[in-house]
């Protein structure tokens, strides 16, 4: 695999970025500024701690390095600057920093070129694909992670979700919206009996994902770039969600806003037992920047402030526990993640969001979910052929090592 070629599904999901804002367009602006909640005042808040470059660059090559040829291999020996990529143990001093930043890049593309060329990745590798359970993946053994043990009420691992995410304001932002209700449920009603019929010892729960924030290529009355859609339409996705005992997912799209700035806001929806929450990195604009020109990221420092958001609410209320998506498609989406705090009450799962044909999406998933595990997994499937180029069948998705236990359809 060329050393360009894991940047791919990041282009690739700029046209989607700009097919939200459109939408975001079609739906808030015909809405109108009374469907708009205003802005709580502000309140003084500690923004996380920016993350490491160097921290996150050294975790992607020890896990490249690492999973780049097949179990029964031995790794040859590193010397030179190459070798400081591998050794954990090694402290770097400021003055070889960046010397060390730049073997730790060449590392990562290095061992992503030599999988490619093992038949590992990319579009030949075909069954020997290292994201397959038994495929030679030094990884395998990292799952299932060792985590809190599921408390009465969780629904994970013991169920498969399948979601039908979007906004029911734009028929481009998914599936939620892209089809009237009935036929929406119908389609989802489908959706459910096909996974339990591949998968029956992983009874689906269906579920709904509303994005209830989105992203915007302007700033708004807010300044945020950021839309806020009102309560009316939630409890409305909600009353769909009810028809079918099915989950109902929040997800904030927060541009130059933040999670601190915004749960409070949806925290009446998430006290309900049957709401969770999604949040998407990829419009989480640090430092400014507008959404769709560029790609966001979260720290670990902000998936644990969700976290302990959610758990606080979940022994408060007597909540069962909470369910957290965290949607990602780039190797900086999420920085840090060996930080990412597990909670009893949280139960936390890393989606694979990109799109494009059946082997570059198992390259994101490798790259980017098997090879960082945090908890549970998810994976991203559009309705639209453009989009998925074939879609994956669902029998290549349960071959998948960890298997995914949450499936969004878009």
């Amino acid at each position: 695999m060329s050393s360009r070629r894991p940047a791919r599904p990041v282009v690739l999901l700029a046209t989607i970025a700009s097919a939200v804002f459109a939408a975001c367009a079609e739906g808030a602006s015909s809405a109108g500024a009374a469907n708009a909640t205003p802005d709580p005042a502000p309140v003084a808040r500690a923004g996380p701690p920016r993350a490491s470059p160097a921290d996150s660059i050294a975790a992607a090559a020890r896990a490249t390095v690492m999973d780049s040829t097949p179990v029964p291999a031995t790794a040859p020996a590193s010397t030179g600057p190459a070798a400081i990529a591998t050794d954990t143990g090694t402290r770097v001093t400021q003055d070889t920093a960046a010397a060390a930043a730049a073997a730790r890049a060449r590392a990562v593309a290095n061992g992503t070129q030599e999988a490619e060329r093992g038949g590992l990745l990319g579009p030949k590798a075909g069954d020997r694909h290292i994201a397959f359970r038994n495929a030679g993946s030094n990884l395998d053994s990292l799952w299932p992670v060792k985590g809190p043990a599921p408390l009465p009420g969780s629904i994970l691992p013991a169920k498969r979700i399948v979601a039908f995410y979007g906004n029911p304001l734009s028929r481009r932002m998914g599936i939620l919206g892209e089809f009237d209700s009935e036929e929406m449920l119908r389609k989802l009603d489908a959706e459910v009996a096909a996974w339990n019929a591949l998968d029956p010892a992983h009874p689906v729960q269906p579920a709904l994902h509303l994005i209830v924030l989105v992203a915007d290529a302007t700033p708004g009355a807010s300044g945020k770039y950021r839309t806020r859609h009102d309560s009316a339409m939630i409890e409305k996705v909600y009353g769909w969600a009810r028809s079918r005992n099915a989950l109902l997912f929040v997800d904030l799209q927060v541009g130059q806003s933040t999670l601190q700035h915004e749960l409070p806001w949806i925290e009446k929806f998430l006290v309900r037992p049957d709401v969770h929450l999604g949040i998407d990195p990829e419009f989480s604009m640090k430092g400014g920047g507008i959404p769709g020109r560029r790609i966001g990221t979260y720290d670990a420092a902000d998936i644990n402030y969700a976290s302990r958001f959610l758990s606080d609410l979940v022994k408060k209320h007597q909540l069962p526990p909470k369910i957290l998506v965290v949607h990602r498609f780039t190797p900086r989406g999420v920085t840090n993640y060996k930080q990412i705090a597990l909670d009893p009450n949280v139960q936390i799962v890393m989606h694979m969001d990109g799109f494009g044909p059946p082997w570059m999406k198992r390259d994101t998933y490798w790259r980017d979910i098997k090879r960082e595990p945090v908890q549970f997994t998810g994976w991203k499937q559009f309705t639209k052929a453009k989009n998925d180029r074939p879609p994956t069948p669902r029998s290549e998705i349960l071959r998948l090592w960890p298997v995914p236990l949450y499936i969004q359809i878009q």
